[in-house]
């Protein structure tokens, strides 16, 4: 009997970890979750889609404004105009994250959904990351931005993130212990990367 299971997949960016998700899903067969959480929320919200993305995007950058503020007295910056935006936005994707995970077999992108599943009983939990010239030549050709822009992207996005998963999880994104397997692109490419998974499967006797 095939076991329901799900896959997920936290990633520094520009080490390629959403495509090694796109990827993996589709040699599968299973559901890439990404735009179904993000279409779930638009519509449990009443937004658009774009809006959702958005919205993720701006409740890492308001959290970041916020606790820079937050350690100056001088400056005040009311919390009820940023906190519930991406309180609101974190309980509607962790609903629908855990319905999804409640009726199918799914990947699932970031968004703290390896805290959210632990209690799976078919989980695998995946850590994506790679070196910063990598991950900088990456960004650099993904986003059409100069290297300096890329490497300020890079570190941006490294300091968000860590800050989301440990304020909803009270866990560093980068404790490697929460991970079932951390895989180095820089080193062993994607391709690879997603091979060496579907063997992790396989050994786990987790298929589609």
């Amino acid at each position: 009997m095939k076991k329901q299971f799900v896959i997920t997949i936290s990633r520094q960016l520009g080490s390629g970890g959403g495509n090694i998700g796109q990827q993996l899903a589709n040699s599968l067969g299973v559901l890439f979750a990404d735009r179904e959480i993000i279409s779930q929320a638009a519509e449990q919200l009443r937004i658009r889609e774009k809006e959702v993305e958005s919205r993720e995007e701006r409740a890492l950058f308001w959290r970041s404004l916020f606790e820079s503020y937050a350690m100056n007295t001088d400056n005040y910056l009311p919390t009820q105009l940023i906190i519930p935006i991406d309180r609101e936005l974190f309980d509607a994707e962790t609903g629908i994250i855990e319905r999804i995970a409640a009726e199918r077999s799914a990947i699932f992108i970031g968004r703290c959904s390896n805290y959210i599943l632990k209690e799976h009983p078919h989980h695998v939990s995946v850590y994506v990351h790679a070196g910063e010239s990598f991950r900088i030549a990456r960004i650099k050709h993904l986003y059409k931005v100069t290297d300096e822009e890329a490497e300020r992207m890079m570190n941006r996005s490294d300091k968000e993130r860590s800050r989301y998963n440990k304020r909803y999880t009270g866990i560093p994104w980068n404790d490697l212990r929460q991970y079932d397997l951390c895989l180095d692109t820089s080193k062993i490419g994607m391709e690879k990367s997603i091979q060496l998974l579907l063997t992790y499967l396989a050994d786990r006797d987790i298929n589609p």
